[in-house]
């Protein structure tokens, strides 16, 4: 079953003009399970709805948010809390947040925050959270196009600006804001220092994957965690054609070049970061590139 999704737009202080030009666009939330689906038997439905109906393993919905995002200015230093902490902080049927970053392009400058320095210890740390000197603590790592970071529940982070990223994460929204440049704290915009102090882990830093050059025809993996798999699809001239295991779901994201989708008598074009959501049934997968052609697949298993 091929869903293909109607993204949403969000805008927040730090958002840029590469998604919609001419209009200020933060991120475009490519596949949750609020998306619309564009067409087909299950067209205007959303897909968490879909989910819940075609997947008993997933009755609660699609357990993915995947995001693109445009950063014209640093986030705000933040953290997640894992799914038990979640549940302590926010309430039953909540989901801790572990995500990956993967830098679709950047300025030659770019730059982000990827946990604390060595030697920082926790007690440290949460006086310095406590007394506004966490930026004292702080990490920061350079990137660069085609880079991938993992980012663990716990670990503190910031984007920063002059950065365009494609995020998979758990469904979750949940951000505790430790700091936000000196930016009046809001109703919309608080910081949360007392949930920080609970869930983060001062021993941990994200995981970079450093880019490379991909041959004409590849799949190169990326991450693997618990709650997802992230893999790097290199097409130029040959289809390719994959077989999941019944009940997955496999989202494609188009990061460069134009492709077809198809499977059994569905058939999709995708343009440029143009997102499908695939519930693995009996049939399998063809994708077909239009030249040079790079694809972002994010999958979960059946359980």
């Amino acid at each position: 079953m091929i869903l293909q999704l109607i993204p949403e737009y969000r805008d927040y202080v730090w958002g840029g003009n590469h998604l919609r030009p001419g209009q200020r666009t933060a991120e475009a939330w490519v596949a949750f399970d609020g998306n619309r689906v564009a067409q087909g038997p299950w067209a205007d439905k959303m897909l968490g709805e879909v989910v819940a109906s075609l997947n008993p393993h997933h009755a609660a919905g699609f357990p993915l948010l995947i995001k693109l995002l445009d950063c014209a200015d640093w986030l705000s230093v933040q953290v997640h809390p894992n799914d038990e902490q979640a549940i302590q902080l926010e309430g039953a049927g909540k989901r801790g947040k572990t995500e990956a970053w993967h830098v679709l392009d950047c300025a030659a400058d770019a730059q982000l925050i990827a946990g604390i320095k060595p030697g920082v210890t926790p007690q440290a740390l949460a006086s310095d959270i406590q007394n506004s000197k966490v930026m004292d603590d702080v990490q920061y790592l350079s990137v660069h196009p085609g880079d991938t970071v993992f980012m663990p529940a716990g670990t503190i982070h910031a984007l920063g600006p002059g950065m365009q990223v494609y995020e998979v994460q758990q469904a979750s929204d949940i951000t505790y804001r430790v700091y936000d440049w000196g930016r009046p704290a809001t109703a919309n915009r608080p910081l949360h220092i007392a949930q920080s102090l609970a869930v983060v882990n001062a021993n941990q830093c994200g995981q970079i994957i450093p880019a490379k050059e991909d041959s004409a025809q590849e799949v190169r993996h990326l991450v693997s965690c618990a709650y997802f798999d992230l893999d790097m699809l290199a097409l130029e001239n040959t289809p390719l054609v994959g077989n999941a295991p019944l009940g997955s779901m496999h989202t494609f994201t188009v990061i460069e070049g134009e492709a077809e989708l198809a499977s059994g008598w569905e058939r999709v074009a995708l343009a440029k970061n143009q997102t499908v959501c695939f519930i693995a049934d009996e049939t399998s997968y063809r994708l077909t590139p239009r030249g040079k052609t790079r694809i972002l697949r994010a999958s979960v298993a059946t359980s």
